[in-house]
């Protein structure tokens, strides 16, 4: 064969095969299953000491364009909050059965440090149950899934172990959900501060639920750092016993407003977020 003849031979033979590699290289990296994008936490892992804040005059490119979508946030009691997303979706958040919403919820969350946040035995009808903590000794609970309109991911905290001073690793998780440009963090039963690493993990919230009982949980003074820490544009308080809730409010200067409102449930969108952080007392906490 002639030099030339076999440059021509060795031309047509790529050319017949490269098509072939790059849509078998294509197909490859479309099979890869494709973890669900948090916006909420899209710059907090190379930034761990920084505290979140809403810019409602920036939002993200997704949120822009969901900024009126509202999300209705019912609460049933203790530590039990009803999520209604624009796309019907519905959680129901540290679900024991206790506080029953109005209908079955796609999803429920569960903590386990008291049998009031959780159940072994949900309505079958709820879609989704997911447990803040794994069934495997030593390993900590991974949720990140779309479920609708709906992202759901988990921070795993640490909790107290009975009486005797010990710290069962991983019990508790903060669960967030985000939807329609919102940030929505539930923190559970919440027992330590959190770490930097950890503050890095949860990224923006908008609207947080906290428990306000001064000591099951932590206590108020405790509790409140955790809070301006996250600078959230919305506080519910929960998880109440006693009369504490006035001790909590106590911790909180002008750079926060407070409003005690005689429902129990909150409309909000990215939009009506209010500029300045709110603590919303709904009815039943005071």
């Amino acid at each position: 064969m002639k030099p030339h003849d076999f440059i021509l031979a060795i031309a047509c033979l790529v050319a017949f095969i490269a098509p072939n590699l790059a849509t078998a290289q294509q197909t490859k990296i479309q099979a890869r299953p494709q973890t669900p994008a948090s916006e909420c936490q899209a710059i907090a892992q190379s930034l761990p000491k920084t505290t979140f804040v809403n810019l409602t005059s920036a939002p993200p490119s997704k949120a822009a364009a969901e900024a009126n979508d509202q999300v209705k946030i019912t609460f049933l009691g203790h530590a039990t909050f009803f999520i209604e997303t624009p796309g019907g979706v519905s959680i129901a958040t540290d679900f024991s059965g206790v506080y029953p919403p109005p209908y079955a919820p796609t999803v429920a969350t569960m903590n386990k440090a008291h049998p009031s946040h959780y159940t072994l035995n949900p309505d079958p009808a709820i879609k989704y149950v997911l447990h803040g903590w794994s069934d495997t000794p030593g390993e900590a609970a991974k949720i990140n899934m779309k479920v609708g309109d709906t992202l759901i991911r988990n921070v795993p905290t640490d909790i107290r172990a009975g009486y005797g001073g010990g710290v069962e690793p991983n019990g508790n998780s903060i669960f967030i959900f985000e939807v329609a440009g919102l940030c929505i963090g539930h923190l559970g039963h919440l027992h330590f501060e959190l770490n930097d690493k950890q503050y890095a993990e949860i990224g923006r919230l908008d609207i947080v639920m906290v428990p306000v009982d001064g000591g099951l949980t932590m206590g108020s003074d405790s509790m409140s750092r955790v809070v301006k820490r996250l600078r959230s544009s919305i506080i519910l308080p929960m998880h109440r016993f006693g009369p504490v809730m006035d001790q909590f409010l106590a911790l909180f200067g002008p750079d926060f407003d407070v409003e005690k409102s005689s429902g129990d449930t909150l409309t909000v969108s990215l939009r009506t977020l209010p500029k300045k952080p709110l603590i919303y007392v709904v009815n039943g906490m005071m």
